[in-house]
């Protein structure tokens, strides 16, 4: 077992073909073997009942064993035509003739095999005249050894042919094997060259068969998302250090200043009040990053429990009623929605949202929630008027650390771009989807929930 288990797939095959084809082989062959044992008894039958009836013509009046001598020549004449036939009459317990001496026959009528001192033998046994019960007994022995020699010979060429069928079925079927995998071999070198340096390459779909080119098709597509999760993670890496470092510069300068000289106590104040913006801002970040992670692990587990959506997005407008009011821009709710989920995560994805439109809304515009209720479940949309986004950009807003407008670097934590990678986590993590639409003026955000989470 341990042997069939280290078999390469190659060999595996080319056994299976072996063996496949040495059944096939072997089946046909004692088939054939059977057809031609059954042809030669036919042909044995006809032969013994053709000689019967001459036999019966020849001894035609002979009710004893001297009336059987005088036709003997005659007889013998008969039987010398078939060298390969002898003659047994018999009459109750006494032989008239006996051409087989020394044979043990069988003594139930019809056609019998039997075999005697090495040779094989073909026994008839028939009345003289079948229309009387006492008839003497005619037992027909004809020598089929020539017959036996031939279906000996047919066996060890069935062998033989089984033999070298297997062999050279394994070796086609080795060649064949190899061959035809030779892509999984392509595809086994192409991940074996696979690093976080090398991701480029690609397995060449129109040559493969039609049956490794779906699975060309998912490995292609395997590299392709691992090259793109390198290339977001070496992105994600790079924007973490530029994010700590205005900071941790901005900590080190102020720091180093106030220690160059004296100074009054409120001065030293003043930078500790300063430095505490700055630090806080900092742990911010590291806990939106933390949040992250453990979204990425499946450790962020929602609570369950009811909640009006309507209530929830009344008290965020509340909180954001005046900032609407300084940066001129109205706020409006539609609609109503009941939702299960986690009231404080679903605020956050929310705040997330309003946060982004109230930015990106110019004076005088609108920002817009909606709610309904549908078959699958709820959606919520957070729209917002003002120039749109690109569609070129929709696709990478949800990333971490992502600004559309590439020309802001400073601001406070939530602005920092993960803003919208935590509102997708806590949607995804109550078993919803959230999308962007931009087109006519109008910039929205989708979140669709399902009716149960």
């Amino acid at each position: 077992m341990q042997l069939i288990k280290r078999l390469s797939l190659t060999s595996r095959l080319a056994l299976l073909f072996a063996g496949c084809t040495a059944v096939v082989s072997l089946l046909a062959g004692v088939l054939f073997n059977h057809a031609s044992e059954a042809h030669f008894i036919e042909l044995d039958q006809q032969l013994l009942d053709s000689k019967l009836v001459v036999l019966r013509n020849t001894l035609q009046g002979v009710d004893s064993a001297q009336s059987l001598a005088r036709r003997e020549a005659q007889l013998r004449a008969e039987l010398n035509r078939q060298p390969d036939l002898a003659l047994r009459v018999t009459a109750g317990e006494q032989r008239w003739f006996d051409g087989a001496a020394g044979v043990t026959l069988p003594e139930t009528p019809g056609l019998h095999s039997l075999q005697n001192a090495g040779t094989d033998y073909r026994v008839y046994n028939a009345s003289l005249r079948p229309e009387q019960p006492d008839s003497p007994q005619l037992s027909l022995i004809l020598d089929i050894t020539h017959h036996q020699h031939f279906l000996q010979r047919m066996q060890h060429l069935i062998w033989l042919t089984v033999g070298l069928s297997a062999l050279a079925t394994a070796l086609l079927g080795a060649w064949a094997a190899r061959s035809g995998l030779r892509p999984l071999r392509r595809m086994g070198e192409v991940a074996a060259s696979v690093s976080a340096h090398s991701l480029t390459q690609r397995l060449p779909q129109q040559h493969m068969p039609a049956e490794l080119a779906e699975l060309a098709q998912a490995f292609n597509a395997m590299l392709g998302r691992l090259d793109d999760a390198f290339q977001r993670l070496s992105a994600f890496s790079a924007d973490i250090a530029h994010e700590l470092r205005t900071p941790l510069s901005n900590l080190l300068t102020h720091t180093q200043v106030i220690l160059t000289q004296p100074r009054a106590l409120e001065d030293y104040r003043e930078a500790l009040h300063s430095n505490l913006e700055e630090l806080q801002w900092m742990a911010q970040l590291v806990n939106d990053m933390l949040y992250l992670a453990k979204a990425d692990h499946g450790l962020l587990i929602p609570k369950r429990e009811p909640l009006a959506l309507a209530d929830e997005v009344e008290a965020l407008l509340e909180f954001f009623a005046l900032l609407a009011e300084d940066a001129q821009v109205s706020l409006i709710r539609e609609g109503t929605a009941h939702a299960v989920g986690d009231r404080g995560m679903l605020r956050r994805a929310l705040s997330n949202l309003l946060d982004n439109a109230l930015r990106f809304t110019p004076a005088g515009g609108e920002v817009r929630v909606t709610m309904a209720e549908t078959a699958p479940g709820v959606t919520v949309t957070v729209e917002n008027s003002g120039e749109g986004i690109p569609a070129a950009l929709l696709p990478r807003l949800f990333d971490r650390f992502y600004r559309a407008d590439p020309a802001r670097h400073e601001g406070s934590s939530e602005h920092a771009g993960l803003g919208l990678a935590i509102t997708q986590s806590i949607v995804r993590a109550h078993g919803g989807r959230i999308y962007c639409e931009s087109e006519a003026g109008w910039t929205r955000f989708v979140i669709e929930l399902p009716r149960i989470v």
